[in-house]
């Protein structure tokens, strides 16, 4: 998928009701992740990424800052994000417990 013409969010749309259920892709475009919850809004959020599993059945959360994805909208309007990790690179990171 490119990316290159999907515009990003602005910093007032990272929101838990914006980034929630957003899928998030690896640097070769492989799904790697599901935003599961927002903590926080704004530049500053952090972002928890449900990795691995299926359907969310035995994920990992994992909390990354918000401005370490490109987050987006695709011609559809709908908000995906893309990260350098790939998804072992993810699943190696501490478990987040809220």
């Amino acid at each position: 998928m490119d990316h290159s013409q999907h515009p990003r969010l602005l910093p007032d749309e990272m929101t838990d009701a914006v980034l929630t259920g957003a899928t998030v892709y690896g640097p070769g475009d492989e799904t790697v992740g599901t935003v599961s919850h927002v903590h926080g809004s704004g530049s500053s959020a952090q972002v928890v990424i449900d990795v691995g599993g299926f359907l969310g059945i035995g994920s990992k959360p994992v909390l990354v800052p918000v401005s370490d994805l490109d987050v987006m909208r695709d011609g559809d309007g709908v908000v995906h994000a893309v990260s350098r990790w790939d998804k072992e690179h993810l699943k190696a990171l501490p478990e987040h417990r809220d």
